[in-house]
């Protein structure tokens, strides 16, 4: 009676899960940026049952897409860097980990008959990836706008018989500004002869205090020394304060000279 030998069978499962082929990952981060490839690869390794280098992927991702991103903004404007310069970076440092990490599997992947994400999923991952990484930048640039230039709402408030205005900010209060016009009533400022424009500010002890002039006042040093004038008397009522002058010209940023 002859032996039956039964042979081991070189048959593999079909691997059931899709993947996204280097192909994919590679335009997808370049579209996308780099937390598309963060997702292109986590998913993949989720299908290879790697779910270790799943985290690790991640805390990679975060941290690349911060320094990226912080590159973009420290470097001084002055420097002209091309836009393309910076996605092909991050598809350069996707394209090294799909190399270290996952080109295997992938090819063994493929060659089982494993089926990898059409074109389709691929772009609309990487446009919804652009989407979010736009407003992750966008939320950046208005948080650092917000911190160094604080919006604030204004109060105008009039004095005497020629309505002198001063326009104050919200975290100066009504009295502090009553006080500023007291102070211009009695160094002569606000007087009865042509209607006063002030624009008031504080910042913690300091009172800036933005006077609108004619153009004049660039070149004609006696009337730049009556404004140093009434401010050091101004200094002299508010010995608690420091007083500044802005004297400004048809806008409150176009500031032409300025005594502290």
């Amino acid at each position: 009676m002859e032996e039956t030998v039964i042979e081991k069978s070189d048959f593999k499962e079909i691997p059931q899960q899709k993947i996204y082929s280097e192909k994919a990952i590679r335009a997808g981060t370049f579209l996308g940026g780099p937390l598309v490839a963060g997702y292109f690869l986590s998913e993949n390794f989720k299908a290879f049952n790697d779910f270790e280098k799943v985290k690790t992927t991640w805390i990679i991702t975060l941290i690349s897409t911060v320094i990226i991103f912080a590159l973009i903004f420290i470097i001084p404007e002055n420097i002209n860097i091309p836009n393309i310069v910076f996605p092909l970076i991050y598809t350069g440092i996707a394209a090294y980990f799909i190399k270290q990490y996952q080109e295997k599997n992938i090819n063994e992947h493929l060659k089982n008959g494993g089926e990898e994400f059409g074109w389709g999923r691929t772009i609309g991952v990487s446009i919804a990836g652009c989407i979010l990484t736009f407003a992750v930048i966008f939320s950046i640039f208005f948080a650092i706008d917000t911190i160094n230039n604080p919006s604030y709402t204004e109060t105008s408030k009039t004095y005497g018989t020629m309505n002198h205005e001063i326009v104050y900010e919200d975290n100066v209060k009504v009295e502090e500004a009553d006080k500023i016009a007291e102070a211009f009533e009695k160094t002569t400022f606000f007087d009865q002869y042509q209607t006063k424009f002030v624009h008031l500010r504080k910042d913690g002890n300091t009172y800036e205090i933005s006077i609108s002039c004619t153009e004049s006042i660039k070149s004609n040093p006696t009337d730049y020394l009556a404004f140093v004038e009434l401010r050091n008397n101004m200094q002299q009522l508010f010995p608690n304060n420091k007083i500044i002058f802005n004297l400004v010209v048809d806008n409150l940023d176009n500031v032409v000279k300025r005594i502290e």
